[in-house]
């Protein structure tokens, strides 16, 4: 008795784990229960590559950053979208998008294999500046994951996935070429834009975070956005420059000034953690998709809402970054260091270099707010979660600053305190990161509203 018992035992778990196995490679006429046991991991592993590919990636850009994680998203979306009974493609929904590879109906896929496949090509082709040791890295994980994938799934099977992946990716590249920010690496910097002088406009600063005096991108608001709602947003009003005492304008640079030279412990640390200096970390997009990859971990979805996931994040911190552009070079908004100099306290100094590019308005707090709006329709108001985006990073001797982990009781606590740090850094105002917030809100709500569902 006890044998046929051990006997059976071994068949249930033999039984099991050939379920497991199976679902790996489902088709989109499968079951759709068995559909929610797929894994996310290799979706979670994309993502942290990418975001050390950007962190590693000379001449990056906050710019640059957003599109790359717009195209890393989309591209992982599209490559397992028809492997589940639940969502729908975007092809035909986005800024020019249509008639993407389709799959071969009947014909089983292992989705894995065809996400795999994907982001490795899409993130080579973004990154191609990348170093050849980067490039290894992408290779090795795209080879891990397929062996991962070769003792459940067969030669034809990975054969027809890898290439749909593929196939997936290139049509993507060919897209991207024309939306205005292809290989925009290569052009950071235009010696040519002539910046508008006078009171109230921005300057290249003197003490600047980029070695170049010259501003960043300055035609990036007119790129294409991925959902035509945000493409035809208005620009935002902002307070007109007035240096009386008794203005709005004065009392918003003022409330700056003393920010400055009062800041508390915690909001040192606050300072520090939203900097995210692109020569230094993988930038504002990069910490937007990297709390995606935490909010994945957090809540454990099956595979199509992990790659959803990226998609929606990573398309409202690209859609977010070409409105805040378009905003910042119709103002040419100066930044509060002019303005203090001049009118209040020339002994005034910021907390840490000026970004090369205008004001209004806050680029972190439209990111942040923009993710966050698409997160909190993913998972949920009440989401606590913990960002280790940057543990591990040196203390700031200069401030006393070390990178401690976050805790947050929700994606929207998390954006506020993303647009409060430029207040606390002294580079951004209050009006600033409130339009943000506000303009972040709409261009997330237009990327949610996107048919994602059958």
């Amino acid at each position: 008795m006890l044998l046929d018992f051990l006997k059976y035992k071994v068949s249930l778990i033999t039984v099991v784990v050939m379920v497991v196995n199976t679902t790996l490679c489902l088709g989109f006429d499968n079951d759709a229960d068995l559909a929610q046991n797929q894994s996310a991991s290799a979706a979670i592993q994309w993502g942290q590559m990418t975001v050390r590919i950007m962190k590693q990636t000379p001449n990056g850009s906050p710019t640059y950053g957003s599109r790359a994680v717009g195209y890393m998203g989309l591209t992982m979306y599209e490559t397992v979208v028809n492997g589940s009974p639940k969502n729908k493609s975007l092809d035909g929904q986005l800024s020019g998008l249509a008639n993407l590879p389709k799959v071969e109906k009947s014909k089983k896929y292992n989705w894995i294999l065809s996400l795999n496949a994907g982001q490795s090509y899409m993130l080579k082709q973004l990154y191609e500046h990348t170093s050849a040791a980067n490039k290894a890295s992408i290779d090795s994980l795209e080879n891990l994951i397929y062996q991962s994938q070769v003792s459940t799934t067969s030669q034809e099977v990975r054969e027809r996935s890898v290439k749909y992946g593929q196939e997936i990716a290139q049509a993507i590249v060919e897209w991207s070429k024309i939306d205005g920010g292809y290989q925009g690496y290569k052009r950071n910097f235009d010696s040519t834009y002539q910046l508008p002088k006078g009171k109230g406009y921005w300057k290249s600063p003197p003490k600047g975070q980029s070695p170049v005096a010259l501003p960043l991108h300055p035609y990036w608001g007119n790129n294409r956005t991925f959902a035509p709602a945000n493409g035809v947003l208005a620009v935002p009003e902002i307070i007109k420059f007035d240096y009386h005492e008794d203005s709005d304008y004065y009392k918003q640079m003022m409330e700056v000034y003393h920010k400055r030279k009062n800041l508390t412990q915690e909001e040192k640390e606050i300072a520090n953690w939203w900097g995210d200096d692109p020569s230094q970390t993988f930038s504002p997009p990069g910490h937007s998709y990297n709390l995606a990859t935490i909010a994945i971990k957090n809540a454990k979805p099956d595979l199509f809402k992990a790659a959803e996931t990226y998609a929606r994040v990573g398309m409202a911190v690209a859609d977010a970054f070409i409105n805040c552009w378009k905003c910042k070079y119709t103002y040419h908004a100066e930044r509060p260091f002019f303005f203090i100099f001049y009118n209040v306290d020339t002994m005034w100094d910021l907390y840490w270099p000026e970004p090369p590019f205008p004001a209004f308005y806050s680029g972190h707090a439209g990111q942040a707010s923009a993710s966050a709006t698409v997160l909190t329709n993913l998972y949920g108001d009440n989401f606590k979660f913990i960002d280790n985006s940057h543990v591990g990073r040196p203390k700031d001797e200069e401030h006393l600053v070390e990178y401690k982990a976050r805790s947050f009781n929700s994606f929207w606590e998390s954006a506020l305190e993303s647009a409060n740090s430029r207040l606390y850094g002294g580079i951004h105002t209050r009006q600033d990161n409130e339009v943000g917030l506000s303009e972040g809100k709409k261009i997330g709500h237009n990327i949610n509203t996107l048919a994602w569902r059958r």
